[in-house]
């Protein structure tokens, strides 16, 4: 006949903290470190991106058209003049769009692309500032392709400013 089953007794252990401590403060450590690296930096453009003081920027329009999935892509094409003595081969446009309310609803920091007449004849093609610079003097259209902006848009222009300006 089976024994009847009698239930073992726990034994009482005094629990080791030890490692539980030392992977919190390994990730404590590799939070800090990840903090460090990503924390916002002094602008080392800040002569540059005054250069943006000399370039103008006019003749804004806003224009939609379909993408291959349905949805709307916006495009913000603006003429850029360039007033100053330096070649302007590269920049972002900060895009800042509000609603009704004053209330900044979205912002877009995106390259500029230049459009230029397409030799085979058709559509214009966008080329990168860097290969269709502007030199002093030159006005130049430009192109940023939005791909999504929020339904609380107000609908109006959005502030505009040149920034990462990169200079020959």
């Amino acid at each position: 006949m089976a024994e009847p089953f009698t239930p073992v007794a726990r034994q009482e252990s005094e629990r080791n903290w030890a490692p539980y401590l030392m992977g919190l403060v390994a990730v404590l450590v590799v939070v800090g470190i990840i903090t460090l690296i990503t924390r916002a930096r002094p602008s080392t453009n800040a002569q540059t991106d005054a250069y943006a003081a000399r370039v103008q920027l006019s003749d804004l329009k806003l224009s939609g058209a379909e993408n291959y999935v349905g949805g709307t892509v916006t495009y913000l094409d603006l003429n850029i003049t360039n007033t100053g003595d330096k070649t302007l081969a590269g920049a972002q446009l900060k895009a800042v769009f509000k609603n009704t309310l004053g209330q900044v609803v979205q912002t877009e920091t995106l390259p500029l692309h230049v459009l230029t007449e397409n030799k085979m004849g058709g559509y214009e093609d966008l080329v990168d500032l860097s290969r269709a610079p502007i030199g002093p003097g030159q006005t130049r259209t430009v192109r940023m392709t939005l791909e999504h902006i929020s339904e609380d848009w107000d609908r109006q222009y959005p502030e505009m400013q040149l920034v990462n300006l990169k200079l020959k």
